[in-house]
């Protein structure tokens, strides 16, 4: 620990402030070894047809392996995992239509 990060109480990981998808999370830096170069290179290809930066594709990576390791799992709140999967049930649509029927007496 750095003179001033005993001064201060405080100690980060780099003094540098990362770009990010969540600037509030703690984060730390990896360095990695003998990556194997088809690897490599479809992680670059990857990378070049995404747009993005190979730290990106690499971050992404790593967060979706983690997730997969019993890390609390991500709330959507998106509806897409209903698309396509309505189905039809007999009498759906009569139930429905007995529920548009305005019964008078209650309405007095």
């Amino acid at each position: 620990m750095s003179k001033q990060a005993r001064r201060r109480g405080t100690m980060r990981s780099t003094g540098r402030r990362r770009r990010g998808p969540s600037p509030s999370l703690p984060t730390v830096q990896y360095t990695v070894r003998s990556v194997p170069a088809h690897v490599d290179k479809a992680l670059r290809r990857k990378a070049q047809q995404g747009r993005k930066s190979l730290n990106e594709v690499l971050r992404g990576a790593l967060i979706r392996e983690a997730e997969g390791a019993g890390l609390p799992e991500r709330v959507h709140t998106d509806l897409d995992a209903l698309v396509g999967a309505w189905v039809d049930v007999p009498g759906f649509e009569d139930a429905v239509r007995a529920q548009d029927q305005v019964d008078e007496t209650l309405c007095r």
